[in-house]
Formats: C-alpha cells, sequence, structure tokens
C-alpha cells in the first residue's frame, strides 16, 4: 500500500511534475494564490469546489487529489470502516478552532479506485455548518440516510428526508444543509468530466 498524501502535496507534486507555478495555477483555477499556499504548506482542505478548480486546472481528475493509493478492480468498504478514509472537513462555523464536530465531513467511499470519474462520499452534516453556496464542473446526486436536509439549489429550495435523493447540475450555485437543528447523513456521489 503507498503513503497517504494529502491534497496539498498532490497539488505541489502535480506543479512539479508540469512546471506550473502558483500563480499560473491560480490564474487557471480561478483559486486565489493564498488558498493554494494554505492548501499546500499549511495541508488547508477547502470545501470541494475549489478542488474541483484546482484539478480541472491542472488537468486531472479530482480523484487524482484524493487519492491516496489506487486498485485496478473493484473497491470494497465495508460498513462503518468509512471512517477510516474521511478526507475533509468543510464549513466549519466562525467561532471553531477545533475543527471537531462541525461543519460537513466527507468520507470516501471508493478512495483506492483507479480511474474513476465518480466520487462517492458519506457526509455527516452538523446543524451548525456554516457552508457556502458553491459551483463547479460535474453533476451530484444526494441521498438522504438520516436527517432532515435542505438544499438550496439557484433560487429555489428543496427538503429532503430520509429515502429521498436528488440529483443536479454543479454548476448552479448549491449548498447542502442540515434541516434541523439535528445533524444530517447523506450519501452523495459527485461527477466530474475529465
Amino acid at each position: 500500500m503507498a503513503s497517504k498524501h494529502s491534497p496539498g502535496e498532490r497539488i505541489t507534486e502535480l506543479c512539479k511534475t508540469y512546471s506550473v507555478s502558483r500563480e499560473t495555477l491560480a490564474e487557471r483555477s480561478g483559486v486565489s494564490p493564498e488558498l493554494i499556499r494554505r492548501i499546500e504548506e499549511g495541508g488547508h482542505i477547502p470545501d470541494l469546489a475549489p478542488l474541483v478548480k484546482i484539478a480541472r486546472a491542472l488537468g486531472v481528475r479530482l480523484g487524482t487529489l484524493l487519492d491516496d493509493h489506487e486498485e485496478l478492480g473493484p473497491v470494497i468498504t465495508r460498513a462503518g470502516s468509512e471512517t477510516e478514509t474521511a478526507r475533509f472537513v468543510t464549513g466549519l462555523s466562525s467561532d471553531n478552532t477545533s475543527h471537531e464536530h462541525e461543519g460537513l465531513s466527507f468520507k470516501a467511499l471508493a478512495a483506492d479506485k483507479n480511474s474513476r470519474h465518480m466520487e462517492p462520499f458519506v457526509v455527516d452534516i452538523e446543524p451548525n455548518a456554516d457552508q457556502k453556496k458553491s459551483t463547479h464542473e460535474g453533476e451530484e446526486f444526494i441521498y438522504v440516510l438520516a436527517g432532515s436536509l435542505v438544499v438550496e439549489y439557484g433560487t429555489d429550495t428543496y427538503a429532503l428526508e430520509p429515502g429521498d435523493s436528488i440529483y443536479y447540475d454543479s454548476i448552479v450555485p448549491h449548498r447542502v444543509i442540515s434541516g434541523n437543528d439535528k445533524p444530517a447523513r447523506i450519501l452523495a456521489v459527485i461527477y466530474t468530466p475529465v
């Protein structure tokens, strides 16, 4: 099994391989040089939208930034083991300094699948998450596993309960938040074109 790499380490490696400066990457991706610096040097993990834009600017799939090692065959994630592949937390409230138990916690379900174009996650959504709307290329499918969910999509708002699902184009500004004062859990599959 290969050693684990953070998205920042992967971005640094790819920029070095392709001789792309931080400024050029910022220009191509539309992500600020300061955010790219924080990702590369400080291990900061942003929302998915900047990672999608950076991957696109580097000409790689999103999974390339998230992979630890790759399997050619199917990848099985056993019940309860998804927490072992936790990737990042987004939407932290502004007063959160511990980065624990707040925000949206993404747990990858197929991190080791080679050449994948979809990113399946189990996402735990805390009710006090300060999640901003994002926009990026691709499509998303969300299935509510537990709790109430609100999806803001463009100017529309959709309330979802366990068993409900939604499929949408990610290019439209969107955000996913808890529908009440309790945590929610979803299965989210993000597809980004190559």
